[in-house]
């Protein structure tokens, strides 16, 4: 079937990580995506044309989950370094670093109101937090392997997980049990989340499966099998009409869960797809995977739809019985998607297609130490501003926050005025790009002296046998 205008498009595709992309994750607004990486880096990239975008450094492993704060004044992301940072997402990207496992956190999720921050790891555990002093809350112990995804449902009062145990369990917030265990004999989900009214989960198989469960009557609603290989993660639609999935065969599936059928296909990736997410709005979505590519997409195809949506607002209270308007069919049976799908290849159908490849800001991390000296050299009211700030940042909204009122100012141009800075913008980029590159000099230095070390090791054992075979060829003669 040709694609049609109400289809979705590729819009730019962002270039500036070294290695695989493992998540992403869009601003409230809509404006920014965070992106995190193999090459230990968190990025934030910016949709306006020409702007910046900045690398975060900070994390010494694979940074393995990122997701903005609910109000959009914090990053949070988790790796296999075990620790999980909370970062302010703007030019300094201060950042604060907390332990958080034994083993390497593999996923992080805000609660709605932001006061929460729920880490999964493959020590087993699932850790509540607190976000108003950044506090340990409480610990969620009953998978027997790796945890590799860990969601709060929309009202916070459940969480999802998801282990290499093979079992997807739910747990209450409240008395800290597990009231809820899915167990699969075949794979393992990948990743889980809640569908935007917290009646259903979807599971992201390793068996190349998607499922959708009905969490009120414990019913398996959905089953799709319509990719080749596991997949990695989905998300849904805010309209909670469409999911959207990211596979190792490469492909990005479309799926319509009012009518059970697969309606898109779509091939922009060159290898595994990882990492997917729809915005808050709906109207964008972003893709990343192994090629360390991260795609912007434009949805197009909820326009048509408007009149379902209407139709389907008539959600139910979250203790009634499920009905058929929620989501239809109400009865499990797969799906092979081969009933008039849509396989969308931008890269064969887009001519003009708006590569990015913006000037990349790298920003260093101070450890919590550096942090509180920075703090503490700054004057009384804004060392307490930016400690209020970070310490409770969920309690204060983007509009209210004085340190944000400061920013907002700031952000005009994205950049402070020269007036603001006691050094020129330009100048202390240009001292951070001298400091970066005498690190690589360094480094590079230090390669080549080993290097010699060698080779001098090697030539002087050469010169050695050489000098051995003369001798034994002088003595035989």
């Amino acid at each position: 079937m040709a694609s049609s205008p109400e289809d979705p498009v590729l819009e730019r595709y962002f270039k500036g990580h070294k290695a695989a992309i493992t998540s992403v994750g869009f601003s409230p607004n809509g404006k920014q995506l965070a992106t995190a990486s193999w090459d230990t880096f968190l990025m934030l990239w910016n949709f306006k044309p020409q702007a910046r975008a900045f690398r975060y450094v900070g994390h010494k492993d694979v940074v393995t989950s990122v997701q903005f704060s609910p109000h959009g004044n914090l990053l949070a992301s988790a790796s296999r370094d075990r620790t999980v940072r909370l970062w302010i997402p703007d030019k300094r990207g201060k950042s604060s670093e907390f332990k958080a496992h034994t083993a390497p956190v593999r996923s992080v999720d805000f609660s709605t109101d932001g006061q929460l921050l729920a880490t999964a790891s493959e020590d087993k555990s699932i850790k509540v937090w607190n976000m108003y002093r950044q506090r340990f809350l409480y610990s969620l112990y009953r998978h027997t392997h790796w945890v590799r995804c860990a969601k709060f449902s929309p009202d916070g009062r459940l969480i999802v997980s998801c282990s290499e145990d093979k079992t997807v369990k739910i747990w209450d917030t409240t008395n800290k049990q597990c009231v809820n265990n899915f167990s699969d004999s075949v794979g393992f989900a990948n990743f889980v989340d809640f569908n935007p009214n917290g009646t259903c989960i979807a599971s992201a198989g390793s068996d190349h499966t998607v499922k959708i469960w009905d969490i009120r009557v414990n019913k398996l609603l959905q089953h799709y099998q319509v990719h080749n290989c596991g997949v990695n993660c989905l998300s849904f639609h805010p309209s909670g009409n469409f999911l959207i999935t990211a596979s190792s065969d490469g492909t990005l599936k479309i799926l319509d869960l009012l009518e059970g059928r697969l309606i898109y296909t779509l091939q922009g990736h060159t290898g595994p797809v990882f990492t997917v997410s729809f915005s808050k709005n709906g109207e964008l979505f972003s893709s990343g995977g192994a090629d360390t590519q991260v795609l912007l997409w434009r949805t197009n195809f909820d326009d048509l739809r408007c009149k379902d949506l209407k139709r389907n607002l008539k959600r139910l209270h979250f203790d009634s019985p499920p009905h058929l308007l929620d989501i239809y069919p109400r009865t499990p049976h797969p799906h092979d998607g081969k009933i008039e799908t849509v396989e969308i290849n931008p890269k064969l159908e887009v001519i003009d297609l708006q590569i990015s490849t913006p000037p990349v800001v790298d920003i260093l991390s101070f450890d919590s130490a550096t942090t509180t000296e920075t703090i503490g050299k700054t004057p009384p009211e804004k060392g307490e501003e930016i400690c209020g700030y970070f310490l409770n940042p969920s309690l204060m909204s983007p509009e209210c926050s004085p340190t944000v009122m400061k920013k907002k100012t700031e952000d005009m141009s994205d950049f402070p005025s020269e007036s603001q800075r006691s050094i020129p913008l330009a100048v202390t980029d240009a001292l951070e790009h001298i400091m970066e590159q005498l690190h690589v000099l360094t480094q590079t230095v230090s390669i080549l002296e080993q290097r010699l070390t060698l080779t001098e090791d090697k030539l002087k054992d050469c010169l050695e046998n050489q000098q051995k075979l003369f001798s034994a060829i002088q003595q035989k003669s």
